[in-house]
């Protein structure tokens, strides 16, 4: 990845199967950005990405998501779509994890072996 990610925005590069797409970015770098994560939200404007990060849960949530777990490299190890009240399961390799509304991921091009990059506004 190259530098160390803070909280605050960003922009997603998606390397898919729609070519390039950027999508606006959340950083929540510290474990207090993480532990709020997208709780008590109605929505989310694109993505955020919880790094470091392993595994997620959806209690409190207000909407199902879909979550991306991403190696240290960017790179898709799998998508899932997560209801509300769930406890996803640790993924081996995963380091980070990126989270958006159900359904945006596919859009974007974003699924397993996908590489996806972050870049400054």
């Amino acid at each position: 990845m190259g530098r160390r990610l803070r909280d605050g925005r960003e922009v997603l590069v998606v390397h898919g199967e729609h070519g390039e797409v950027r999508v606006p970015l959340e950083i929540a770098a510290s474990y207090r950005a993480r532990t709020k994560g997208l709780l008590g939200r109605d929505g989310v404007d694109g993505a955020m990405l919880l790094t470091p990060a392993g595994s997620v849960h959806t209690f409190r949530m207000r909407m199902p998501i879909d979550v991306a777990y991403l190696d240290r490299r960017l790179r898709v190890i799998a998508v899932r779509t997560m209801a509300p009240g769930r406890l996803g399961l640790p993924r081996l390799r995963s380091r980070h994890v990126l989270e958006a509304e159900a359904g945006a991921m596919a859009g974007w091009g974003l699924g397993a072996g996908v590489r996806v990059s972050v870049t400054e506004e």
